[in-house]
């Protein structure tokens, strides 16, 4: 059980997030409702999902380390600033569970991605059977959140996991719960990521929560931490990420840049970005992964025909990589990720929630395999 291998820290309540912050109604009801909380910083026992240390970090809840600027192109800087793909965990017995934080960015929602999955924050529990199941979302409005997440739950102890915004950022984080509760922060699990890099598919457009991208969908099938090195717009596999990458130690890279990437791009990038990950890293799998295919390309030959060429130079780099004795390589093939009726994504692209879950059920098939 993955109880046994975690360490359990007992803290006191811990000091406010900030002087002055101001309270908004975001979620159910306001934190104020419920007077006597005891409020636990989760800075004081970590998150999952970073691959860098604290120390090495401009904020807490970045995704790339500090000396990462000035050496990625600027846009993938100003998108390691968001929180996507960290989670934090922690047992109560609480009746009820309350939040308060202060995103990085005013932006709350997209266009095409709700205010809850760009800014929410998302909570899942433990099931009596050990199954991870959803409790509650946090809905922002402003940059400063202050929601009771749930109320009325049954006193048993349980175990919780918050997950952070996917396309915000976060400056700090409290939860909440009675005073009289018993709370228990569960420090990070040391096992080897799954790590993911990509697309803004991989960084989590267009979910509703935080908790439903394919990379959080996985991380609760394997039991198991994730990184996720998603890009919206950036998944290039340049250099410099292959470098950085190449810092981590993790079970397996997955790499889903396709997406990001010309069809010249693709020829001339794959082979020198695997060859970078497997000098660093010689004996971990690398997973590949073709594009997703639009759901609207049967309307539209010129975009299956895209799709179709970034397909062949990624299937050729992957075969010449065979060739050369290049181990641990695996190929997962893009025709059936968002299925075949049309109807798993918000624009064609992007997946939706069903999306998500057909993504990450032909993910699975092929990790259960390398990682077994």
């Amino acid at each position: 059980m993955r109880l046994s291998r975690r360490s359990f820290l007992e803290l006191g309540p811990a000091a406010a997030i900030a002087a002055g912050m101001k309270s908004t109604v975001s979620g159910a009801q306001e934190s104020g409702a419920s007077p006597d909380l005891a409020w636990h910083d989760v800075r004081e026992w970590g998150v999952e999902g970073r691959g860098w240390s604290t120390e090495q970090l401009k904020r807490y809840f970045d995704r790339l380390p500090g000396r990462a600027e000035g050496i990625v192109r600027d846009p993938i800087w100003n998108l390691s600033r968001d929180s996507a793909g960290m989670s934090t965990d922690f047992r109560a017995d609480a009746t009820e569970i309350h939040v308060r934080y202060r995103l990085f960015r005013e932006r709350i929602a997209m266009p095409h991605m709700p205010a809850t999955g760009v800014s929410g924050v998302d909570l899942y529990g433990r099931d009596p059977r050990g199954s991870w199941r959803w409790v509650a979302v946090a809905r922002p409005e402003s940059q400063e959140v202050a929601a009771r997440l749930i109320d009325g739950l049954d006193t048993e102890i349980r175990t919780y996991r918050l997950y952070l915004p996917l396309y915000n950022g976060v400056d700090a984080l409290e939860i909440g719960v009675p005073r009289v509760a018993v709370f228990q922060p569960l420090a990070p699990r040391s096992e080897k990521p799954i790590l993911f890099y990509g697309t803004s598919i991989t960084h989590g457009a267009c979910a509703s929560r935080p908790g439903m991208p394919h990379p959080a969908i996985l991380g609760r099938r394997f039991d198991m931490p994730i990184v996720n090195l998603g890009f919206s717009g950036n998944g290039r596999m340049e250099p410099e990420l292959g470098t950085l990458l190449s810092e981590l130690d993790p079970a397996i890279y997955v790499v889903d840049c396709l997406p990001n990437m010309t069809p010249e791009q693709v020829g001339e990038r794959v082979e020198p970005f695997v060859h970078q990950l497997r000098e660093a890293r010689g004996e971990t799998p690398i997973l590949l992964v073709e594009d997703r295919t639009f759901t609207n390309e049967w309307i539209k030959s010129n975009v299956l025909e895209y799709h179709r060429r970034r397909r062949r130079e990624l299937r050729r780099a992957f075969e010449s990589l065979v060739r050369q004795g290049v181990p641990g390589l695996h190929y997962l093939e893009g025709d059936g990720l968002l299925g075949d009726d049309g109807e798993a994504a918000t624009d064609g692209s992007h997946p939706s929630d069903l999306g998500f879950h057909r993504q990450a059920d032909a993910f699975e098939v092929i990790l259960r395999r390398i990682l077994a």
